[in-house]
């Protein structure tokens, strides 16, 4: 191996390597100052898993093999974004599917609660009853409230609690539901579940018919790359000297402006491909807890 490819090899690295984690920095692996410590070492564990650093190997491997076979830096620096930012351009599917199965269990569950407090039972033994027969999508965050609610967490704090684990608006109007009956104590949560039950039916129906489209965009997006990325490999390979003026400074400049376009391009499907989900309305635990510790000092 001469100097000038080792040189060149040790330049890709470092070139990856820098870009994988300017990118990581942009996404949030910085810690917020305005949090607590807590907080932040919890995010910050949670963040450098290992899925963030397989990501970053293979982005700095495939930079490397990249540039090997054109020694262009341009090259070199969009194949490590395109390899680390493929799971978050192009993915997404799973993500999608999983938040629908929450949401339809969410939905089961309440429909679940409703048939259990129509036997005449209270709220807070109700929700424990119900942890038999929920689903499995909810499963784990039910066991949470329940657990709260036996070590006598005030029951508004324990479901805002319950609430953050889904991180969606309608789960919200469950929680909030449930809260307001919690301190009003007054009829009607029968009626208004069964009322949560089916809105939340309707907006499955209508998130699933949504998602099917972004699997269209997704799909779309991850061929037009896949056959870009194949055929320019095989010029490489085989056409050398069809590339061969990328290779000078001009070219690298045409090459970034090319890149550039079908980066623009993929972003604007990206966004496309994103739904704008209603943002949530209700309290967190600390701000609940914090109310109720505050009106029980009054009192």
């Amino acid at each position: 191996m001469s100097t000038t490819t080792l040189l060149g090899l040790l330049l890709g690295a470092g070139v990856a390597g820098g870009l994988v984690l300017g990118v990581a920095a942009w996404n949030g692996w910085l810690p917020d100052k305005d949090a607590p410590s807590t907080s932040r070492r919890s995010k910050i564990l949670t963040r450098w898993s290992q899925e963030v650093r397989r990501r970053a190997a293979v982005a700095v491997a495939v930079a490397v093999v990249v540039g090997i076979a054109t020694r262009w830096p341009i090259a070199v620096v969009a194949a490590a974004a395109l390899t680390w930012l493929w799971p978050t351009m192009f993915g997404g599917a799973k993500a999608g599917a999983a938040q629908l199965e929450r949401l339809e269990g969410v939905a089961t569950w309440t429909e679940s609660l409703r048939d259990t407090i129509a036997g005449s039972i209270g709220l807070e033994q109700a929700i424990t009853h119900s942890l038999d027969s929920a689903p499995d999508t909810v499963q784990a965050p039910l066991q949470r409230l329940v657990g709260r609610l036996r070590a006598h967490v005030p029951l508004p704090v324990a479901l805002s609690g319950f609430a953050e684990e889904f991180d969606d608006a309608s789960v919200d109007l469950v929680a909030a539901a449930l809260i307001l009956n919690s301190r009003l104590r007054g009829p009607g949560l029968v009626g208004t579940l069964t009322a949560l039950a089916d809105s939340a039916r309707e907006e499955l129906e209508m998130r699933r018919k949504i998602e099917e489209g972004r699997k269209v965009l997704r799909r779309a997006a991850g061929i037009i790359v896949g056959v870009t990325v194949a055929f320019a490999g095989g010029l490489i390979l085989f056409s050398r000297s069809y590339v061969e003026p990328y290779g000078t400074p001009g070219g690298q400049v045409m090459l970034a402006v090319v890149l550039g376009v079908f980066a623009t391009g993929f972003i604007w499907i990206k966004k496309a491909s994103i739904g704008n989900t209603p943002e949530r309305f209700l309290a967190s635990a600390e701000q609940l807890a914090t109310v109720t510790t505050t009106t029980g000092d009054r009192r």
